[in-house]
């Protein structure tokens, strides 16, 4: 079974009260980040709270990752060799190049982790290397950073999200050519349901798989951002038994519900019916 990534929820590895609240929300997966959200002085209490998190019976029962500082980081060897069997995945930020990927699997490698590795695609660099480094075997997965890719490109965030229009739809695409999930980026004010809304449809149609989110009140508008509707399944069940018997009649087309169907339109179909599964 394909693991769901509709929903990772960051908590900050310092606040361990946090940490423990994962098991109650529930997200596809949780993120223990010892990065952008613990201060320098708090980076090895984040590191004594991921050991024992990992290690009390039934938490890890989520799919639970640990993001790490960044590779140019003096704190990147030291996160690696703090990481726990337990742990499913690693989260390397602000990935440039495939090279970045290289070393952080090395890195890896000696300290006798066995996880996955989830990249961040933060930076200008990043995203015009992100063919190389999606094509690369250990990527198991990815999301688009951007308030960093903002900032490196020296642009301004906006509510309607132009500028990061043509960042999203390359990192969609090359999702599909190196079938590589990817999930989305954060909505700040996690306040604001409506945006996280808006954006989680606007992912979902450029090939998002899931939304970071940065508050548990995110989580259950990204899983059902994710997810199929009734209606959703109930048109394409129907859609498919209407299809599926024109050819059997000898075409491979029929108009349904005044819309014409094909074959385009059935592997849709097919896609929305297979996620139930999935």
């Amino acid at each position: 079974m394909t693991q769901k990534m509709r929903s990772m929820l960051f908590a900050p590895g310092n606040k361990y009260e946090l940490l423990q609240k994962f098991p109650k929300i529930q997200p596809d997966i949780a993120i223990i980040d010892l990065e952008d959200a613990v201060p320098d002085s708090e980076k090895q209490v984040a590191r004594e709270n991921l050991r024992k998190y990992a290690q009390e019976e039934g938490k890890t029962a989520i799919p639970t990752y640990v993001r790490v500082n960044a590779l140019v980081s003096q704190h990147f060897e030291e996160d690696i060799r703090s990481i726990p069997p337990q742990i499913a995945g690693i989260v390397i930020p602000k990935v440039n190049d495939a090279s970045d990927i290289e070393r952080a699997t090395q890195a890896i490698e000696r300290s006798s982790v066995n996880a996955k590795i989830l990249v961040g695609i933060e930076t200008v660099k990043g995203l015009m290397s992100v063919q190389d480094i999606f094509s690369t075997a250990s990527v198991s997965a990815a999301y688009f950073g951007a308030e960093d890719y903002i900032h490196d490109l020296g642009g301004l965030r906006t509510y309607e999200n132009d500028e990061v229009l043509f960042a999203r739809t390359q990192i969609g695409i090359s999702s599909r050519l190196f079938g590589v999930p990817v999930v989305d980026q954060i909505v700040a004010d996690f306040s604001d349901s409506e945006r996280f809304m808006k954006e989680a449809q606007q992912a979902k149609s450029l090939g998002f798989t899931g939304k970071l989110c940065i508050h548990p009140s995110q989580v259950p508008l990204a899983n059902q951002s994710f997810s199929s509707t009734p209606e959703e399944i109930q048109q394409a069940t129907e859609l498919l038994k209407v299809y599926d018997e024109a050819v059997a009649n000898g075409t491979a087309s029929i108009v349904h519900n005044g819309q014409m169907i094909d074959e385009a339109l059935a592997k849709q179909a097919r896609r929305i019916l297979k996620q139930i599964i999935d």
